[in-house]
């Protein structure tokens, strides 16, 4: 019996519809970054906001950057319709819904409450819209959670001290700080003292370093900071030893392809290195960043990645089981996800031959 040939549009489903069935971790989302521009309006009528947009569609029209601070001044001028616990409990659930949809099991999320207190906006109510929406979405769509509260690089290090300390009585809520922001002309070293002062309080690490910022500043993150893994860190290629040293340490990188695309960091999804560095043994995770604003959520960014780069079937898995590889679950957690992606890989009836990139990634 002959059926219809199979087309590239056959592929391009099949592997799409296997990507979401993967089980998946996201370990780098900014929660701000999925205000969505229907909700971005709804928040500001409710709160009485007055937003520099006409419409949803003059807020879409904005979504086109430069470089990473043309987006950043975007970004921090729709955090203002968040005020409310209500907002942040109504912005995380909205963010988990959809994470659901794209397979994430389990979620580390950022938050920057240095925008938001900075604004009036009491710790508290930011933390705790967020961390009810997180326990809500655990028992409705079994999404796991850690929270990570990123200091705002852009801000004094002493200002990243006084966050930290309103944050130690919420300190059964965090899991780890991390470093966000803009990156060029601030580098990881400066927060030294803060991140010192975090770990004896017994929490985890991680920065921003190496996505705009140079090698340097990943050396910086973990001699310095002593990060658990390195948010974006694209730019280790250009630095051997500093390679040898996170394939050495297992040190994974959390990074967000679309946002790198949007950003200019890559001209684009072709010519990004996420198929070099993996292909080369680095512990590489992908993950949406801001998706709000970038265009895709944790899965999107999978599938537009394993098209361009014409990533095979098992280094799409092996993507999935980095994500739980790199988290902060507990041990035994961690085998129990990494049976889970196994068996939906057995599953997932996706055995086509890729579709060849338009053009190879750039080494």
């Amino acid at each position: 019996m002959t059926g219809e040939p199979v087309t590239d549009s056959d592929i391009r489903r099949d592997r799409a519809r296997f990507i979401h069935g993967l089980p998946k971790a996201e370990l780098h989302l900014h929660i701000e970054g999925t205000l969505e521009p229907e909700m971005m309006f709804a928040l500001a009528t409710r709160n009485g906001i007055s937003l520099p947009y006409a419409d949803v569609e003059a807020v879409r029209r904005a979504y086109v950057f430069d470089d990473l601070q043309s987006f950043l001044d975007v970004y921090y001028a729709g955090c203002a319709v968040l005020v409310t616990e209500r907002d942040f409990y109504e912005l995380t659930a909205a963010y988990l819904r959809r994470a659901a949809a794209q397979g994430v099991s389990h979620a580390e999320i950022f938050f920057d409450p240095q925008t938001h207190t900075d604004r009036g906006i009491p710790f508290d109510t930011v933390v705790t819209g967020i961390c009810r929406a997180l326990e809500d979405g655990q028992r409705r769509w079994s999404i796991t959670w850690r929270l990570i509260l990123c200091f705002l690089r852009h801000l004094s290090a002493d200002a990243a001290m006084t966050t930290l300390e309103q944050a130690l009585p919420f300190r059964n809520l965090i899991a780890a700080v991390g470093l966000d922001s803009s990156e060029l002309g601030h580098p990881p070293s400066a927060f030294e003292a803060v991140f010192r002062r975090a770990r004896e309080e017994g929490l985890l690490a991680v920065a921003h370093a190496g996505e705009e910022g140079p090698p340097e500043y990943i050396w910086e993150a973990l001699e310095q900071l002593h990060v658990r893994r390195i948010d974006h860190g694209v730019r280790c290629w250009e630095d051997r030893l500093l390679v040898d040293r996170l394939l050495a340490d297992r040190v994974p990188l959390t990074v967000c392809p679309l946002s790198n695309v949007k950003l200019g960091v890559f001209p684009d999804l072709a010519h990004h290195n996420l198929a070099t560095l993996l292909r080369h043994g680095l512990r590489v995770t992908v993950n949406s960043d801001d998706p709000a604003y970038f265009g895709g959520y944790v899965a999107d960014n999978m599938v537009a990645v394993a098209e361009a780069l014409a990533l095979d079937r098992g280094e799409i898995v092996q993507l999935a089981r980095n994500s739980f590889l790199a988290s902060f679950l507990d041990e035994a957690v961690k085998r129990e996800r990494l049976s889970e992606v196994d068996h939906a890989a057995t599953q997932g009836g996706w055995t086509a031959p890729q579709i060849p990139p338009a053009r190879s990634s750039a080494g």
